[in-house]
């Protein structure tokens, strides 16, 4: 101790550049690294950033058209609007605290407010090149690693006013990242739904919405399922969307300034308690908040001055006031959804009536289930205390404001050998365990008093924390970790129809994941190869030569320990659960989990002959 005491003096003390800082702490600036399987992974937190640049130049009136291209590593964003000063170019992706949102007159109700998002990006990057044409005048310059490498010449140019972005993200702090073309063009569709107008042209496929937040839930909700149609307000920088469906839980879309704000805050939680104040004033009846919510679908969009997000990734809004003259933000919601929702319901008597019904129903729902889930509840707490069903971490999603909770992730294993392993093997500050008795409940088409009845899918419930919606959720990844074979993909399935029946809003909002674990080992006496499929067995068995040794893993449980720990660290492969917009989930759910159909039956028998083939080849 009087060692270390010593040697703590004027040297121990450093002051890092801006870039250094960036590159040796860059979670303070976008998040998680990850390698691109989750959505708020920092790859596509970089291409917000450029993105949202562009934006900010068609909110302000300049430029119609945004074109972008995303190969495996490389992004491309183009824009055309006023183009960075030419005499700024530099400073403008490299000096932080420098830029044009610090001139109110110039960006108004902009989402990059404190200089740094660009030179992020630029840090970041491998390659980073800069480009930017005002009137007849091309200025350009590239960097690596934030560092300036090629400062090129003003030249004249016939080129259209605008900014080029081009970067290449640094695999030395992104590893074995990709991109999602599922997330990215989630994440250009709803800039789309809140720029109407505004075209993106995205590897060559056009993304335009005409519609803003209508398109949106058009989109995102099933119309089969609709109790009425969606009811559509706009007011002075503000836009709702609203619709009741059949799905259980509450589904939210927020935005502030066009950044989707993934983690709620304010601006949601106003728009949430406008709802029930609004509702239970036109029917003149306290209704229950949950009952008027049940089964909601909404999106809210919100446009301010100078808004103060809780995090430098800006997924959750924490300001309480609109400008420096202006309303709170929740009083301002407030009032306007009490004028214009108001207003519609007595316009529009139908789907009043509609929305009063599937009040209604959710009432009954839950006076039904009130009394087995007071018994449930307590078999939890009951179960907590006595079993080891679940071996828990000590950072969680919504409950520790720590950088690694966004880490806390929840495996789901079956087995005692699996969960064994993983659990000896796990991060215990970020990774749980999740241990199930043997096959899940089929439970399509059954009402969600089942949650309840079922042990495993309670204890599962109450160690999520999900009862009452996504707000208490502890993880921020659930894997579901089952054997790759049939039995296995039967458990995913069980358990995937588990969450999309009662938790749709835990896959939506892209919380589950399926772990990826090698199939095979490949060896000798100086190297092992693990291999996710067989084009990688092949490969390893030609690098390796004279006969590896190959081991096929038949379950999880069959991974040691010691083993397991490179798979779940930080070399762990998650395939994320991806709804594509124009998936219905009832329909999927019935074609996969309903009554045998002859296209079930086909897809079933197509699957079982890939997994009999690879087992053959193994075992010949």
């Amino acid at each position: 101790m009087a060692e270390l005491e010593h040697n703590y003096n004027e040297d121990s003390i450093r002051s890092l550049e801006p870039r250094e800082h960036i590159r040796l702490r860059p979670g303070m600036y976008i998040g998680k690294l990850g390698d691109g399987s989750s959505a708020d992974d920092g790859i596509y937190i970089l291409v917000k950033e450029v993105i949202d640049n562009s934006i900010d130049e068609h909110v302000m009136g300049f430029g119609k058209t945004i074109d972008i291209k995303i190969s495996d590593h490389k992004v491309q964003v183009r824009d055309y609007g006023r183009g960075i000063p030419l005499g700024k170019v530099i400073d403008c992706v490299s000096k932080i605290n420098t830029g044009g949102k610090y001139d109110s007159k110039a960006f108004q109700k902009s989402v990059g407010l404190n200089g740094v998002g660009t030179k992020a990006v630029n840090a970041l990057s491998s390659h980073f090149r800069i480009q930017s044409v005002r009137d007849g005048q091309m200025k350009a310059a590239e960097f690596e690693r934030g560092v300036l490498t090629n400062d090129l010449p003003l030249e004249a140019t016939s080129q259209r006013n605008g900014t080029l972005t081009v970067f290449t993200p640094d695999d030395t702090i992104f590893k074995n990242y990709q991109f999602n073309p599922d997330y990215l063009e989630n994440q250009i569709w709803n800039y789309v739904y809140l720029n109407a107008g505004l075209t993106i042209n995205f590897n060559g496929k056009k993304f335009y919405s005409e519609n803003g937040l209508l398109d949106l839930l058009r989109n995102k909700a099933d119309e089969e399922s609709m109790r009425y149609p969606i009811i559509h307000l706009k007011g002075n920088d503000i836009e709702l969307a609203i619709t009741h469906g059949n799905d259980y839980g509450e589904e939210y879309y927020s935005f502030v300034n066009g950044q989707y704000t993934t983690m709620g805050g304010t601006h949601l939680a106003a728009f949430r308690e406008a709802i029930v104040k609004t509702v239970r004033d036109f029917y003149k009846k306290d209704y229950d908040a949950a009952d008027i919510r049940g089964s909601i679908v909404g999106a809210i969009s919100l446009r301010v001055q100078e808004p103060v997000f809780e995090s430098q990734t800006k997924t959750k809004l924490g300001s309480i006031e609109m400008g420096p003259d202006g309303p709170a933000v929740r009083a301002y919601i407030n009032e306007f959804v009490k004028e214009a929702l108001d207003n519609y319901l007595h316009k529009n008597q139908t789907t009043a009536e509609a929305l009063k019904k599937r009040i209604e129903q959710s009432e009954r729902e839950r006076k039904d289930m009130a009394g087995v889930k007071k018994l449930a509840n307590q078999r939890a707490k009951k179960a907590n205390l006595h079993n080891r069903k679940l071996r828990d971490c000590r950072l969680h999603f919504n409950e520790d404001k720590h950088e690694n909770s966004l880490l806390s992730t929840l495996f789901i294993t079956e087995g005692d050998s699996a969960s064994g392993s993983i659990t000896k093997s796990r991060n215990v500050d970020t990774e749980a365990v999740f241990s199930l008795r043997g096959k899940p409940l089929n439970c399509f088409g059954l009402k969600k008093k089942v949650v309840y009845e079922n042990e495993e899918f309670n204890l599962l419930q109450h160690a999520l924390n999900i009862e009452e919606g996504l707000e208490g959720l502890r993880y921020n990844r659930v894997v579901i970790a089952t054997d790759a074979d049939v039995d296995g993909m039967h458990i995913r399935l069980l358990l995937l129809t588990f969450f999309l029946q009662f938790f749709p809003d835990l896959v939506k909002n892209g919380h589950v994941y399926i772990l990826e674990t090698p199939l095979f080992r490949v060896r000798n006496k100086k190297e092992t190869i693990y291999c996710y499929n067989e084009n990688e067995k092949q490969a390893a068995i030609e690098k390796l030569g004279k006969r590896p040794e190959i081991t096929r893993f038949k379950g999880l449980g069959e991974i040691s320990p010691d083993e397991f720990g490179k798979f779940i660290g930080d070399n762990i492969k998650l395939k994320p659960v991806f709804l594509q917009k124009d998936t219905t989930i009832q329909k999927m759910l019935s074609y996969y989990m309903g009554k045998n159909t002859p296209e079930r039956q086909t897809f079933i028998i197509e699957n079982l002959k890939i997994e009999k083939d690879i087992v053959e080849e193994v075992y010949a």
